[in-house]
């Protein structure tokens, strides 16, 4: 009965949003990842999209004016990484927060030389433990395989990445395995991959991903999310073990039929 009467509130919340087909690839279309999603996937992934947008509240952060064509593009953003998982992997938290440009938090912030500061740097993305999700709508628009420094960059995956990774024992770089996948070589891939990479970046060679992913665990397995899914082909090349694991977690193979390199 209660499964009846949420498909019943869900149907008709998703009728009222009035989004047309048409809407909505307008509002990706530019998004080149979009390309390797055609037939039912597509259709899969445009519905996941509505009851993503009603059920969860995206609202203006500094005064910033949103308009459908944002929330759509954000949420279908937000729905590629769960797309064969379950909106369900979301809940928890129900708002996402976007300002137009980069936020700045109101906590204290120590630089590297030590000094404290009263106020943190301008910031593109934040994700909260038990609270909501923050974006820039600028720096969504800079999304790309190339859009960071020669790198892979989508700000959405990345922070979503984060609430995945906080379901199980916070943001550790290890979010909950599904039951045929190994833990014990999570770990260990990832730890090596974290190795070979942070030796290559103090050797001052190239690396296949941005530099901010050696931060902490938990960032690591953001920016190797969004690398996953924006230039899945470098990621393969030259992380192949991260990139089976990821496609084992995230149920989906990007560089199977990858058109958006």
């Amino acid at each position: 009965m209660f499964n009846k009467l949420s498909h019943w509130w869900e149907a008709r919340h998703i009728d009222q949003l009035e989004i047309t087909p048409e809407q909505w690839e307008a509002a990706v279309a530019s998004w080149p990842v979009m390309t390797r999603y055609q037939g039912e996937e597509r259709d899969a992934l445009r519905q996941l999209t509505l009851r993503f947008l009603v059920h969860k509240t995206i609202s203006p952060g500094g005064g910033a004016e949103l308009t459908n064509d944002m929330c759509l593009r954000l949420a279908t953003m937000a729905c590629v990484p769960i797309l064969h998982l379950g909106l369900h992997w979301y809940d928890h938290w129900s708002t996402i927060i976007l300002y137009q440009g980069d936020f700045i938090p109101n906590r204290p912030y120590q630089s590297d030389d030590g000094v404290v500061h009263s106020q943190a740097p301008g910031l593109s993305g934040e994700a909260w433990l038990r609270g909501p999700l923050i974006l820039s709508w600028e720096s969504i628009c800079e999304t790309g395989a190339h859009a960071r420094h020669g790198h892979a960059s989508n700000v959405v995956i990345h922070e979503f990445a984060h609430k995945l990774d906080m379901l199980r024992d916070g943001a550790n770089g290890a979010p909950p395995m599904h039951p045929d996948m190994r833990p014990g070589e999570w770990h260990q891939i990832f730890s090596a991959a974290w190795d070979r990479l942070s030796c290559d970046w103090e050797h001052h060679r190239p690396l296949p991903l941005d530099e901010y992913a050696l931060t902490n665990p938990a960032e690591f397995f953001a920016v190797c999310s969004e690398t996953f899914f924006e230039a899945p082909h470098k990621m393969k090349k030259h992380m192949p073990e991260v990139y089976r694991l990821l496609c084992q977690f995230y149920r989906q193979d990007p560089n199977a039929n990858n058109t958006a390199q």
